[in-house]
Order: structure tokens, then C-alpha cells, then sequence
């Protein structure tokens, strides 16, 4: 899947990496201290911190984490069996999926991983593991949508016209929702219902999740697509309270609640293959799938945990109920490639009027 030089940029690379991770740039790898696990992630530092604390004081087990948002999959080939890396965090299945199809991930057959983790929410052959579920729900104006229900489908409805904001279409939040239409629909209902999306939206694609709700409170669309998690960050941003009047404009709308569910994606584990620490590595993903770190994703990030035993938090409660699609999430990434083509296909973040 990727081209690598297997020269001098992997030992550029890999230099690179153990000196991010604050490990030595002399001899082998393998030969690491006693009680470390070394992470590479995706995820913003401030969703995982209090997590590898709770880990580490439980377990005494040090955490060494290079924090990235682009380009660590990349990274963990290009060092190939010379990585530093024990896991890969991701905020995305379809990254996971691309690991484990470019050779950078080993399974991990565990039996608690597999009863606390719902089979739909990981690898069929135990590559990646879920650890938090967002839902991709439509926020619409409390004052100007009266109705309460809706479907992904209802987008394309010509009633939406100029009233619908949405995030660029190659942002992986949308190209994941929109493989999952093509897995129930098809491919071409999928690219009929983007060119309906696009004429209805109120302006070219742009900002992020927050931005939409924005957008939404200054009354420039009236519906927007975005992920749950957001509202809670809105809700309660004391940095920028600007934010907490764009969050109290909005309610979400679960799509397809009545029918097949709301789609959903997942953060997510996965083990990389040269793993130095590999037993420690373990210990960790183990934790993470445990009652005590999903209650601790819940309550800090507003994330539905994936362990059905543990409840969500009391603003995610606040939302409503949510149906999640039972599509497993390895067909997101079986037809995430196609869902980016259609999108410059149909030319979607050119706009409504392009």
C-alpha cells in the first residue's frame, strides 16, 4: 500500500521516532527497558492522558506516546521492524483497517479484549480493536426544526435546500458515513444521493464539526452532519464560551433511529507488528477495554463506550437513546475508497452551485 525506502530514510525514520518517544538512538530496539509500552497516536493528548495515567498507577507501567495527526501509519512502515511502536491509536476504523491491509499490525487473539468488545467493533481477524463509539447524528436548529426524527437519506430531500452545512466530504467523519450508505444502497444510490446533498447545502464545505453548529446558530443552515462528541465539548467549553451558545442552539437528531440505526465509527487499538514491548502493550489494550477505562472514556470524553456494560455519560444520556447501525465497521473500510471517489466524482466540496 505504501511505497518505502528501506535506505536511509528508515534509519533517518526510525531515529526519528526513538528519539520522539524519548528512548535511546543506539542499539537494538528490542533491548528497551523493563516497563514501558510505546504508543503512537492519533488521538489529541487530552482523550488519552487520563487513561495511560490510570493505567501507569495501576500497573506501574510507563507510557511513552508520539502524538501525530497525519502520517503514523506511514511512519510505522517506513521503520518497519525497527519501530519503537507497541500500539497504534486511531481516531477512525478505516486507519486501523489500512494498518492491518499495509502490514504494520499482528492479531491479538485475547479472550477479554473479545467479551468486552463486541464483534461488529473489531477486526474479524483480531488486527484492531474498537475502544469508543461517536455516532454521525444531524444537528438541527431548537428553533427552526420542528420535527424529530430524520434520515440519512431525508438529505438529499429538496426540502432541505440551502438549509444543510457539512465538514469538506473527504474528512474521514464523512467518507465513513457515506461507505456505509454505499454498503446498504449501493454504489450508485450513493453518488444520486451526494449530488442531492450538494445542491442542498447553504454553502461550500468547510470547518470542522463545530463550525457547523455555528453555522447553524447564526442562521446560515438550518441542519448540519456532525459527531456527538462535539456537543458535549461544546457544552462545556469554558476556554471559548462562545461555543457553549452554539451548543445550546442545536439538538441532535439520531438518524434512521426507526430502521436500521445511525451509523456509527469508532477510536481505536490495534498492536503493531514489531511490537519490543509486546506483553506491556497487551496489559494496555487489555485495561482499555476493562469497565474502569471505559468508564473513564465516558465520563472525560463523552464517547459511548464500546463494552455494553458500561454506561455513557449523563450529558450522552441527556441526547436520547442511540440505535447503532449494526453494519460491522469493516465494511467502512472496504468501501471508504470508493466513497472518496464519488465525492470528487459528483465534485462535492465545490459546493451547491458548482
Amino acid at each position: 500500500m505504501y511505497a518505502v525506502s528501506l535506505s536511509g530514510s528508515l534509519r533517518v525514520l526510525s531515529a526519528i521516532g526513538l528519539a520522539a518517544l524519548g528512548l535511546p538512538l543506539t542499539g537494538a530496539p528490542r533491548a528497551m527497558a523493563q516497563g514501558e509500552v510505546n504508543v503512537y497516536s492519533y488521538r489529541e493528548p487530552q482523550l488519552i492522558n487520563p487513561l495511560l495515567k490510570a493505567f501507569t498507577d495501576k500497573t506501574g507501567i510507563k507510557t511513552n506516546v508520539v502524538y501525530a495527526s497525519a502520517g503514523l501509519n506511514e511512519r510505522l512502515a517506513a521503520e518497519g521492524q525497527n519501530s519503537p511502536a507497541d500500539l497504534l491509536f486511531t481516531v477512525d476504523a478505516g486507519r486501523l483497517s489500512e494498518a492491518k491491509d499495509a502490514g504494520l499490525t499482528q492479531p491479538v487473539d485475547n479472550a477479554a479484549l473479545k467479551q468486552a468488545i463486541p464483534a461488529q467493533l473489531r477486526d474479524p481477524g483480531n488486527h484492531w480493536f474498537g475502544l469508543t463509539m461517536r455516532a454521525r447524528v444531524v444537528y438541527a436548529s431548537k428553533d427552526r426544526v420542528k420535527q424529530g426524527d430524520i434520515t440519512y437519506e431525508e438529505l438529499a430531500d429538496p426540502k432541505w435546500k440551502r438549509k444543510i452545512c457539512v465538514r469538506s466530504g473527504q474528512h474521514v467523519y464523512n467518507t465513513s458515513l457515506i461507505a456505509t450508505i454505499i454498503a446498504h444502497k449501493g454504489e450508485a444510490f450513493a453518488e444520486q444521493w451526494l449530488k442531492g446533498l450538494k445542491a442542498n447545502l447553504a454553502h461550500k464545505p468547510a470547518g470542522g464539526d463545530r463550525e457547523q453548529a455555528r453555522d447553524i446558530y447564526s442562521g446560515k443552515c438550518d441542519i448540519a452532519l456532525g459527531n456527538t462528541y462535539y456537543m458535549a465539548l461544546m457544552a462545556k467549553n469554558e476556554k471559548n464560551p462562545e461555543q457553549k451558545e452554539w451548543g445550546k442552539a442545536i439538538k441532535p437528531l439520531f438518524p434512521n433511529a426507526k430502521d436500521r440505526g445511525s451509523h456509527v465509527n469508532v477510536s481505536g487499538m490495534a498492536l503493531a507488528k514489531h511490537a519490543p514491548n509486546k506483553a506491556n502493550a497487551i496489559k494496555l489494550m487489555e485495561f482499555l477495554a476493562s469497565d474502569e477505562a471505559q468508564k473513564i472514556y465516558a465520563t472525560a470524553n463523552n464517547e459511548y463506550p464500546v463494552n455494553p456494560k458500561v454506561e455513557p455519560s449523563d450529558i450522552v444520556k441527556s441526547w436520547g437513546a442511540l440505535k447503532p447501525d449494526s453494519l460491522p465497521l469493516e465494511n467502512i473500510a472496504k468501501y471508504r475508497k470508493k466513497a472518496s471517489e464519488l465525492v470528487d466524482k459528483v465534485n462535492f466540496d465545490a459546493g451547491p452551485s458548482s
